[in-house]
């Protein structure tokens, strides 16, 4: 439990270091202000670091991107160790976040839903039962009138 309370302590400061680096300290035009640090997960050893990013622009943009997150793997390395203190600083992998991809694809099938269903609101609206409204037999009201009549025969 303890070693799992230090690798998210460790990830959060990676994930902090990082984001100030790409913001104030790399030069790198294609690192600009539109790579954001999403999350930053370490292994239970701590000697390897995931951390997630998103690039809000084209496909060209993320490649660019990610090409310069690799060549500035070193310096945030290097960053990170002198932040953490550790005595093994983590190798960095940097993965695109799925997660604004995802969110897209999801809000698109709700839209296709709520047209879906706007349609099925509309053609219904004039719509009447096939038959009565209410198809099933109260008791005391349809059978009175049957009892009635048998009666009188």
């Amino acid at each position: 439990m303890a070693d799992n309370a230090r690798a998210k302590r460790l990830a959060d400061l990676i994930r902090e270091v990082v984001a100030q680096k790409l913001q104030r300290g790399i030069k790198d035009p294609r690192l600009g202000s539109h790579v954001t640090i999403t999350d930053t997960r370490v292994t239970g050893d701590l000697r390897e670091a995931t951390v997630f990013y998103t690039v809000y622009g084209d496909d060209e943009e993320r490649q660019a991107a990610a090409a310069g997150l690799e060549s500035a793997k070193g310096i945030l390395r290097s960053e990170v160790g002198r932040a953490a203190g550790v005595k093994f600083t983590p190798t960095l992998t940097f993965v695109a976040d799925a997660l604004p991809d995802t969110a897209r694809t999801i809000e698109d099938l709700l839209d296709k839903a709520r047209q879906s269903d706007a349609k099925v609101r509309e053609v219904s609206a004039g719509a009447v039962y096939a038959g009565d409204a209410d198809p099933y037999k109260k008791p005391g009201a349809d059978e009175d009138s049957d009892e009635t009549d048998d009666a009188a025969e």
